[in-house]
């Protein structure tokens, strides 16, 4: 059975991070507020719970999963061969809806789906996916929705969509809109926007002359 915590109330906030990530270290999924749309999450490094997170949201190996991180300091252990300008990007954007793909660490034992070497990684500016991500770690997070369906911007739209499949919900009240997050690709030696979102392309070639946009 699903546990629900609205985490506007400070006591069952407190209450519902704690039980967030007691889901989570079980290899469980929980529902949590972002800066664009609510997102399912697992932790990162726990291959049976990734492929619970795509179970639940019908979604295959094909489509990996982000990984969102509480921290810049996080990704010096996360990924490797990150350029200045990828640096840049995040002192610039970081926490906010600019996700990043880059090259992880080889050593890495997780499975976040058909990623060949790479992991998009985000720092969400919302304050209890940020709680929960400090305290956890990094964490598997995609949409919460199913496949096909409309992401869903309020805590009920998602457990409409995935039930019991999540154990623990945290409810933050709607979430500030369906933009998605940006993408940009730093694994070369020019960074290539891979998807337009909340981050425009002129704000991006703001700290990023040379950026160029994927056809």
């Amino acid at each position: 059975m699903a546990r629900r915590y609205d985490c506007n109330d400070a006591t069952d906030r407190t209450t519902g991070l704690r039980e967030a990530v007691s889901a989570v270290r079980r290899g469980e999924l929980v529902v949590l507020p972002t800066d664009t749309v609510y997102g399912v999450g697992a932790d990162a490094f726990s291959s049976e719970g990734v492929a619970d997170l795509l179970t639940a949201k019908g979604r295959g190996r094909n489509m990996p999963t982000p990984v969102l991180i509480g921290s810049p300091n996080t990704l010096h252990g996360l990924v490797t061969d990150f350029s200045e300008q990828a640096w840049e990007l995040v002192d610039a954007f970081w926490p906010g809806a600019l996700t990043l793909v880059a090259r992880h660490q080889p050593s890495l034992q997780w499975d976040l789906g058909d990623t060949r070497g790479t992991v998009a990684v985000r720092m969400p500016l919302h304050p209890v996916a940020i709680e929960l991500l400090t305290e956890f770690g990094p964490m598997a997070v995609s949409s919460a929705n199913l496949t096909g369906h409309p992401a869903p911007e309020t805590c009920d739209a998602a457990q409409e969509m995935l039930g019991d499949s999540v154990s623990v919900y945290l409810d933050g009240g709607p979430t500030p809109g369906i933009v998605p997050s940006s993408i940009v690709d730093v694994t070369g030696k020019v960074p290539v926007l891979l998807r337009a979102g909340a981050v425009s392309v002129e704000e991006l070639r703001e700290v990023v002359p040379d950026l160029e946009v994927a056809n």
